[in-house]
């Protein structure tokens, strides 16, 4: 998916390189990127997603716990 982005006649750099970093960072190519610059293996993966998948739980118990 290529991307473009098109710049203004008389629009400041700075506000064209501004726009062209919200643009690749909705695009999801820099995470994309970052991901893929180390290789990980398959069951560390599934390790950090568990460890994900416990955090987001023990965050939600924190949560109801102060609300009461």
């Amino acid at each position: 998916m290529p991307l473009r982005m098109r710049v203004h006649d008389r629009e400041p750099i700075g506000l064209a390189l501004r726009r062209f970093k919200k643009l690749l960072e909705r695009s999801g190519i820099q995470k994309e990127l970052r991901k893929r610059k180390y290789y990980e293996k398959p069951c560390e993966a599934r390790r950090r997603a568990e460890l994900r998948k416990q955090s987001a739980i023990r965050k939600a118990k924190m949560a109801t716990t102060r609300k009461t």
